[in-house]
């Protein structure tokens, strides 16, 4: 049974191949399209996931989409006719619930070029995507099973437990009750108006203290169950709706905050402007009421299921910062959140709801790692470089070839321990937002001048963003005050007290770091790299960022080439080519 899995006319659009029940390919669009969060039909992903599946078309048994726009219907009916939105807002929800019915009409045009489409469309509801998306491909035969994220569906939360290949719903948050809106609100009150912004303030929120707290538990109001509900005084989405741009770009969407939240809080921060300390005190705020009502939601969770485990997902799933206190606030002791935790997520979430629930077939696959996109062969590598050979000439650039992994993992650990920044490109590219060690930019985390190194070469980014280290995982325990296996980036922990001068690149302003532990059974040669600067320097891990520069994580050989020209990198690692400015 061959399912595609798609998250389409949405934020970081993406396709995924799931072959009797096992993850074959998986890729967000942005990937190819070179535009971050690209919303549309992910057609480009689609092709890769079919030709890495050594697939046609015509071989798809069924389409998995994570939107079913009949779901919660009267709910939607409801409240419209309570409530009188905006036309304009309900007609913009009617145009793209029009694009997920004409999905047939999309793939004949762009992946069969006109011939007749077969294979069964199956919608599955978004949040019902998004805990299968987290619970099907964890290592757990039973868990609790949590999606929080803005809306979807007319839900904002949904929550329930999973057992072998079976999920059952316990309770929901409908619209417009929402804690991914109340943080979205917050963080374009900040002046971060871009779509995904929301991880800026999470990091901004380190240098600020809680001091507008009371104010906000005004706006969210702890209700029994684990229940919360918004004070939409504060709020437009309810009314005036939110306007949005789903299709064939960046995902844009409107203003969600009111006037009245500025009379709250004071005037708003235009995306230029500087940032004061009253805005660091409002990021640590909102990061503290997310925290509260999210724990209220889990505890409830906890004690309704009795289980142990939890399964996170949904945008909100991305907050590594909450998601490292879930030890610490609630009776949880095990936690799983896959490496797409938001809207691509679905795309597999859609199809494994489809393979395990719906049709009944017992779990076979487990997600340890995230290396589900492409890889490139030497000739591939070999090609970008000479095509940029000039270019590498101008640049007083040399090139070596490294006959061994050995001998490649020792000459970049050497680099790195130098004081050398390395892109390293290498395998298959991760799934989901983090780097992981295949599409990555490393460095030495002893380096205390690491952070505004990179920012100025390389990164230009805010300065209050962390860098996050990649760890060897076997040593994680003696590092972290937490010994866990964190492959994804998406729990942040404390370092050990004594350890934080050892590691100032990677130690945020509050003693934590975004922790990514690296098994060799999952990725061995990043492993290796990791052990080998372990040998030369003593610390196990080593600043791993994004292979970017304000654009989406590079995919291809030529993106690596071309980021490391327009970029001050010391050397860079493609496949089994060294090139080193000198």
């Amino acid at each position: 049974m061959n399912i595609l899995g798609i998250n389409a006319y949405h934020g970081d659009s993406a396709a995924c191949l799931v072959v009797d029940g096992r993850l074959v390919a998986a890729a967000e669009e942005e990937r190819f399209r070179r535009i971050k969060h690209w919303a549309g039909f992910p057609s480009e992903s689609i092709r890769w996931c079919l030709e890495a599946g050594g697939l046609t078309a015509e071989a798809v048994d069924r389409v998995a989409v994570n939107r079913d726009p009949r779901a919660n219907f009267l709910r939607k009916a409801r409240f419209a006719a309570v409530s009188w939105p905006s036309l304009e807002s309900v007609l913009g929800r009617l145009r793209n619930a029009g694009k997920i019915g004409g999905l047939r009409s999309a793939f004949e045009e762009e992946i069969t070029q006109g011939r007749p489409f077969k294979a069964r469309i199956c919608h599955v509801e978004h949040h019902r995507a998004h805990l299968a998306s987290a619970f099907f491909v964890s290592p757990f035969p039973e868990a609790a099973v949590v999606s929080v994220d803005g809306f979807g569906d007319f839900l904002s939360v949904l929550w329930g437990t999973g057992r072998k290949n079976r999920i059952e719903s316990k309770g929901q948050v409908c619209f417009p009750h929402s804690l991914g809106l109340f943080y979205l609100a917050l963080t374009q009150y900040l002046g971060f108006p871009k779509y995904g912004d929301e991880y800026k303030v999470m990091g901004l929120a380190a240098y600020g203290k809680p001091t507008r707290l009371d104010d906000l538990r005004r706006i969210v109001k702890l209700t029994g169950k684990g229940l919360f509900e918004l004070d939409l005084a504060y709020f437009l989405h309810h009314t005036e709706g939110v306007s949005m741009v789903w299709e064939k770009g960046e995902p844009a969407v409107g203003r969600v905050f009111s006037p009245q939240l500025e009379a709250l809080l004071g005037p708003a921060r235009m995306p230029d402007s500087p940032i004061e300390q009253r805005h660091m005190d409002v990021a640590a705020s909102l990061q503290a009421m997310y925290e509260e009502a999210f724990f209220h939601l889990l505890n409830h969770v906890q004690a309704e299921t009795g289980s142990q485990n939890l399964c996170l997902a949904g945008g909100c799933a991305m907050n590594s910062v909450a998601n490292g206190k879930v030890y610490a606030r609630t009776g949880f002791r095990k936690l799983y959140v896959q490496s797409a935790a938001g809207d691509a997520g679905g795309a597999i979430g859609a199809a494994f709801h489809l393979w395990n629930e719906t049709m009944k077939r017992p779990r076979v696959f487990t997600m340890s790692h995230a290396y589900w996109g492409p890889s490139f062969p030497s000739s591939e590598c070999f090609e970008a470089i000479h095509e940029r050979e000039a270019d590498l000439a101008r640049e007083n650039c040399a090139i070596e070839i490294i006959e061994s992994e050995v001998g490649l993992c020792f000459r970049a650990a050497q680099a790195i321990a130098e004081g050398k920044v390395l892109g390293w490109f290498q395998g298959r590219m991760e799934w989901g937002p983090r780097a992981l060690g295949n599409r990555s930019i490393l460095c030495d985390p002893r380096r205390a001048d690491a952070k505004d190194l990179l920012n100025v070469r390389i990164k230009r980014r805010e300065s209050f963003r962390p860098f996050a280290p990649s760890v060897l995982r076997e040593d994680a325990g003696e590092w972290f005050e937490t010994d866990d296996d964190v492959p994804f980036m998406l729990q942040v922990y404390a370092i050990r007290p004594e350890k934080r001068p050892l590691v100032p690149a990677v130690t945020h302003v509050d003693g934590t770091g975004r922790l990514q532990t690296v098994a060799e059974s999952d990725n061995p040669l990043y492993h290796r790299l990791l052990s080998t600067f372990k040998q030369l320097t003593g610390v196990p891990m080593l600043l791993n960022t994004s292979f970017n520069e304000n654009e989406p994580v590079v995919c291809r050989p030529s993106e690596a080439l071309d980021c490391f020209l327009r970029t001050k990198m010391d050397a860079l690692a493609l496949g089994g080519y060294l090139i080193w400015r000198r």
